[in-house]
């Protein structure tokens, strides 16, 4: 993360944006040399209050609702390990320990980031994790316990994808989203890795066509995790036998993580909350 990188990125766009703020750019740089990471999203959030009055609401609008998802994943992920004979012992608590971890360290970013930026981080809500009734087995079977981690991974990913655009007026902002997003990403190999060592089926790192490889009861509630992923069209090119490559519909679909919009994801996380 360098800080005065941003500063310079700042100016090229504003010139006089420093006028406004201190009128002296040197004191910021030397600010930025000895600030710690931890203490950035507050130099940020001054900055740009001191610029220009306030941040825009779409920017922590967004931040709200990608902490209300991550309150979610780090909530289930807790309730799991504290869950007495549900997770194995050895490799299996090890990765979720460490997703866990990575949950909460979101949510305190997320939290901390909104809060410099001026606004009010939201609170929790309460979660159902049964989903209403759909994973009544989600805290004493650990296929559904991986099965319901996956969906939850899988939405992460789309959900920060439809969102990006959003965050664009600041850079360090949509930075540190896309570092997110790409650790949810992980997570969601990880899961889904972790299934197929569980002989839950075949099922790869990745999402092929609109299959969410879940079977039971919660298989059909769930299916809009999925819905839109079988698409093979990326910036109105058909990858499919692209270039005479041979290239198959589902290799094509694999290839891109597509997209949710706010309104989808909410549908999608709707059963789990009280």
């Amino acid at each position: 993360m360098n800080f005065p990188n941003i500063l310079n990125e700042i100016e090229k766009i504003d010139p006089e944006v420093y006028e406004r703020t201190s009128g002296r750019r040197h004191l910021l740089k030397s600010f930025s040399a000895k600030v710690a990471v931890a203490a950035l999203p507050f130099a940020l959030g001054s900055l740009f209050k001191k610029a220009y009055g306030q941040i825009p609401a779409a920017i922590t609008d967004v931040l709200n609702y990608a902490l209300t998802l991550e309150y979610l994943e780090a909530a289930f992920y807790t309730q799991g390990l504290a869950s007495t004979g549900l997770i194995p012992g050895g490799a299996a608590t090890t990765a979720i320990n460490t997703i866990a971890t990575h949950e909460t360290a979101h949510v305190n970013f997320l939290k901390t980031t909104i809060t410099a930026l001026g606004d009010t981080a939201v609170a929790s809500p309460e979660f159902d994790f049964t989903g209403g009734g759909l994973f009544p087995d989600v805290f004493t079977s650990y296929a559904a316990f991986l099965a319901v981690a996956q969906a939850f991974e899988d939405t992460g990913v789309r959900a920060y994808k439809g969102q990006f655009i959003k965050l664009m007026d600041i850079n360090e902002v949509l930075a540190a989203a896309l570092n997110i997003h790409s650790v949810e990403a992980r997570h969601a190999s990880q899961i889904r890795q972790m299934r197929k060592n569980n002989s839950q089926s075949n099922v790869k790192p990745w999402i092929t066509g609109n299959q969410s490889g879940i079977g039971g009861t919660g298989s059909a509630a769930i299916q809009a995790v999925y819905n839109g992923e079988e698409n093979t069209m990326q910036d109105f090119i058909q990858v499919t036998n692209i270039n005479g490559s041979g290239v198959t519909a589902e290799t094509a679909s694999e290839c891109f993580d597509e997209p949710l919009s706010k309104e989808e994801v909410l549908s999608i996380i709707d059963p789990f909350l009280v």
